[in-house]
């Protein structure tokens, strides 16, 4: 099963942002936005909103240089799947 990062939209996370028995961030950096749960939040205190306004204000960038985007990649309507209900 995958999961949908909060911050930017990225439909395959392997792990679930936050563990729903301690809630602790699972480490898992987003290839996308860049967003690591765990680290971006709790030790670096960037809440789901700041980044991700940070993340589209740069153009909305593929960050992992060793996970390649899918082809198509569009990084508008992953943010449209985030919003929609």
């Amino acid at each position: 099963m995958s999961h949908r990062c909060p911050v930017c939209g990225y439909p395959a996370l392997d792990e679930r942002p936050r563990s729903p028995r301690t809630g602790g961030g699972s480490y898992e950096i987003r290839p996308s936005c860049g967003f690591e749960f765990g680290v971006s939040d709790d030790d670096e205190g960037q809440s789901y909103t700041e980044w991700r306004e940070r993340w589209i204000a740069q153009g909305m960038p593929w960050q992992s240089a060793g996970v390649s985007p899918s082809p198509g990649w569009d990084p508008t309507a992953q943010l449209a799947e985030l919003e929609a209900p």
